[in-house]
């Protein structure tokens, strides 16, 4: 089962769709995340957000902060995206 994932910041949604696995750097060390994964919520310090979907090709974003949600093979990254941000890879799904 895949996990479904939102990235989204104040403005805009930057990605949705389903995953295979995400990365993301988490304030006390990157975290990956996998169907099956414990309940979490966890801030995001400065790095960069990796979302492998179960079709196309990886998405990178580039982040400044923001936080982490996981719960029940749902995923949602509020971020907060750097200046000239944008999620490379894919568009909305």
């Amino acid at each position: 089962m895949p996990l479904t994932v939102e990235m989204v910041s104040a403005d805009r949604t930057w990605w949705s769709g389903e995953a295979t696995s995400v990365g993301a750097p988490a304030a006390d060390g990157d975290m990956g995340i996998r169907p099956g994964h414990q309940p979490v919520l966890a801030v995001l310090r400065p790095g960069m957000v990796r979302v492998h979907p179960a079709d196309g090709e990886p998405v990178t974003m580039e982040v400044s902060g923001g936080f982490l949600s996981v719960d029940h093979d749902d995923v949602t990254i509020v971020v907060d995206p750097t200046t000239s941000a944008d999620a490379t890879g894919a568009g909305e799904n």
